[in-house]
Formats: structure tokens, sequence, C-alpha cells
């Protein structure tokens, strides 16, 4: 997965020096892998795409086909999204719903509210009873869950079984969906549990967090006497930039959340995937402008760097990339540099040792002008970066 499709190899190599810099999106590859992880699952399971991980229009737009609406996490995201995909279901989460989002919310109409608190759900069920009195809204009470802590062992982002913002603790359960169920908030219509509890998980862990999840959650439905129409088990699906033909394993999943299924008849499950979505369909392409050495280690700069591509220093990881010898003569009335080592480390234009895109990458013979291709930008990478540090010029987007 690391090499550039042919599509992206012509764009890299075809964009002058003065539009690089430039992210390239294969959105071919894109509806490949989208409809291919769609066919593993049962006809049961919803998509939702969280459009966290990358919100581009024509990400969304290409994602369309093959899912069944997107998450939103913030007022911004809400408008954008509705507007780039109009007319899709959307599903409104995140910590910190301020009450002007949660309004527009419910005038673009979301009707389904991911909510993380009771103090949350009182707002919500007011400002409900005054933006759309005759609705009723429907509600997943997110849950911060302790369980099947084996499964979570090894995830690269934990955001449940341990102290932390997201969800209501599930001490609290009792005391929240009382008034859910007892006609206190007549505007709010208690659907099911979302519980997204850890990111970077393999298909097996997956499967036995949301088996927890659903029997929590029936056992939980069965005490208060409601039905439960749906249970969210999240995102977080397994994607290794170390080992990027590491795919997540979509059949075994899907085979698992079919028996999932069979055992809840009635019982509408649904993930959240963002990263292992689009990740794979995006690379950020840039030149070689200096190889040099340092301290016995060579270093070759590039344009550009983490402040457009921040994901390798998020995540402490190396990128993938490939690296595409640049067809032209060299332009310039000076000699190129080159690399006189085998392997090289990549790094950006910033003032910061922390600007690595990639460490000890076997590239030999690498000089200035050559092209770099970073594989794997297709998610939280442009859109998770500081992208004003230094004033550097923007790269450019390319929707191939």
């Amino acid at each position: 997965m690391t090499a550039p499709t042919p599509a992206v190899r012509d764009r890299a190599l075809g964009l002058a020096t003065e539009e690089l810099p430039a992210y390239l999106y294969d959105l071919s590859a894109l509806d490949a892998h989208a409809a291919a992880v769609r066919a593993a699952l049962p006809r049961q399971v919803e998509v939702y795409y969280a459009a966290k991980a990358n919100p581009e229009p024509e990400i969304l737009t290409a994602l369309g086909p093959h899912v069944d609406g997107y998450d939103v996490s913030s007022g911004g995201e809400l408008a954008h999204v509705a507007k780039a995909v109009a007319g899709r279901p959307l599903a409104f989460g995140g910590p910190g719903k301020t009450p002007d989002e949660i309004a527009a919310a419910l005038e673009i109409g979301v009707d389904r509210f991911h909510v993380e608190s009771g103090y949350e759900l009182r707002m919500l069920a007011s400002i409900a009873a005054r933006v759309v009195p005759q609705t009723r809204v429907g509600v997943l009470l997110r849950f911060n869950l302790d369980l099947n802590a084996a499964s979570l062992a090894g995830s690269s982002l934990a955001m449940g079984g341990r102290p932390t913002p997201f969800g209501l603790d599930p001490a609290d359960a009792d005391s929240v969906i009382a008034p859910l169920t007892d006609g206190s908030l007549p505007q709010l219509h208690l659907l099911g549990v979302h519980a997204h509890l850890a990111s970077g998980l393999d298909a097996p862990r997956q499967l036995a967090v949301a088996e927890s999840i659903v029997t929590w959650s029936q056992e939980l439905a069965r005490r208060h006497g409601f039905g439960l129409a749906e249970v969210n088990v999240g995102g977080g699906m397994s994607v290794d930039y170390a080992d990027p033909d590491a795919l997540f394993d979509w059949a075994a999943y899907g085979t698992g959340l079919a028996r999932l299924c069979e055992a809840h008849p009635g019982l509408t499950l649904r993930i959240e995937p963002g990263r292992a979505l689009t990740a794979y369909c995006g690379w950020y392409a840039t030149e070689v402008l200096d190889v040099k050495e340092s301290h016995g280690e060579e270093f070759a700069v590039v344009r550009g760097g983490t402040h457009h591509l921040r994901t390798p220093a998020a995540k402490g990881h190396d990128q993938p990339c490939t690296v595409l010898p640049a067809r032209e003569p060299w332009p310039r009335p000076w000699p190129r540099s080159e690399a006189r080592r085998d392997r090289v480390t990549f790094a950006g234009q910033l003032c910061t040792p922390k600007d690595v895109l990639a460490r000890q990458v076997p590239v030999a013979g690498l000089r200035a002008g050559d092209r770099v291709v970073f594989a794997m930008a297709g998610a939280y990478a442009w859109n998770i970066s500081h992208h004003d540090f230094l004033m550097h010029p923007r790269p450019g987007f390319h929707f191939l």
C-alpha cells in the first residue's frame, strides 16, 4: 500500500516544482476500498464515516455510495458536512457541545445525538423543545465502559476503560436513563448506546469489544425496560504505518458482526470508521531540496514538512514513502547534492528538530530534485497539521 498508484505517480512526476508540495487523492482507489469494506459487512450493520479523519468534500462525496451516514463532532464539521453531502444522515457526537451547535444541528435535521453527560442530555432536551417542538430527537448515550480490558491492550489510543472526558460513567447509567424512560424528557427518544473505547485494534479485538458493548447494552435495556434499537460500537480499526500491507481484516470482522447480529435480531449495529477508510487513498508529494550529512547521518530536506503532514510527528512513526527520481535534467547551474550513504532521514523546512517525516529510509543515490511521495496520507494528515507555523506556502490538492 506504500507504492503510489499509477495515477498518483504520474501526477507527482508531472507537477511543476512550484506546484509542490501537494496532496494527491486517488478517488478511484478510495471507491474500490470503501466498496470492499461495505461488501464485507452484513446488512444489519450501518457504516457512518467519521468525518474528522478527512473532511474534504471530494472525499465525503466519494464515500457516499458506501456509507449510511456521517459522524460529525463539532459545529464546524456539522455545517461543512451538511453542505458537502446535503441530505445525508448525520450523527452529532463529541464532548463539549455548545448550545448554539446543538440548536444548529436540530435546525439542520440531525436525528442522532451521541450524548456525553447528564448535563448535555438536559441541555439537548431544553433546546429541542424550543427549536423542534414537534419532533422527538433520537439519543444514543455514550458510555465510557470498562469492558474486556484484554481486548483494549495494545490500542494506539484509548478513549474508554479509564478516566477520560469522553462519555458517561457507567455508574451513572441508571440515573441518566431514568428521565428518558419515565416521560420526564418527552422531547427525546432513547435509541440505544454508543461506546467508542479505543483506536488501533485488529479485527479479533474489535469483535471482542463489540460483543462486550452489546452485552452490556442489552442488560441495561432489560434492567430499565426499554427497547434497545441501536448500539454504536465506534471505529478505531487498525491502520499500521510500520507495515502498510497489514490491512484490517474486514472479512473476519464482518463475519463476526454477522454472528452478533444473528444473536440479537432486530438490533441495528453501527460502526464509525474514519482512518481505516481513507488513509490509503492519500499521498503527500514533494521534492528533495538538499541532501547533507550531520554527525554521521544523512538528511534529505524536502519542501513542506510536518506543518502539512503532522501524522508522523503526532504518532511518533516514520511515514511510508517512495522516491521517484526526477524525470527532467537538473535545471540549475549548480551541481546537485546527493546521498553518499544507503539510508537517509527525511526532514521538512521547519526550524525544529521535530520536523521529521521518516527516519533511516533506504534510498541509495537520492539527489536534490528527486520527488518523494509519502503514502497513507488520506486521514489525520493535512486537517490536523499546524498549517501556519513559519508561514510556508500551503500545499496543492489534487483529486484524481
